[in-house]
Formats: C-alpha cells, structure tokens, sequence
C-alpha cells in the first residue's frame, strides 16, 4: 500500500530534483504542499495531478 503523503525527500526522488528546490518551491507557494506541525507534506495524488499539468497553484502573492 502507497503512503498518501510525501516528505521533501520523497517528493524530491519523485519529481527528479533536490530536496533544496523542494523547499524552495514551497517557500514561493510553486508546489502544493501542507504544513503539519513544522513538517513539509505533499499529498501524492495531488502532487501526480500537478506534474500532469492539471492543477494550478495558488499564489499568495
């Protein structure tokens, strides 16, 4: 059975790229991604539909 979510190092392996851009597209608001207590979570289902293309993230800039 798959996790439902991810930790930076997981989404990183997933996404082919550093756990530094990870934080760093979390920090801009680049990647949907949940706070949990000081923790980085990313929902797997959601972060698969966002590298399809077919989710936007909010900006709050």
């Amino acid at each position: 059975m798959q996790k439902i979510t991810l930790t930076v190092v997981e989404a990183a392996e997933l996404i082919g790229v550093s756990q530094t851009t990870i934080y760093t597209m979390a920090r801009e608001n680049q990647i949907p991604h949940a706070r949990v207590r000081g923790r980085i979570l990313f929902h797997r289902e959601v972060i698969e539909s966002w590298l399809r293309g077919e989710l936007k993230v909010k900006s709050h800039a």
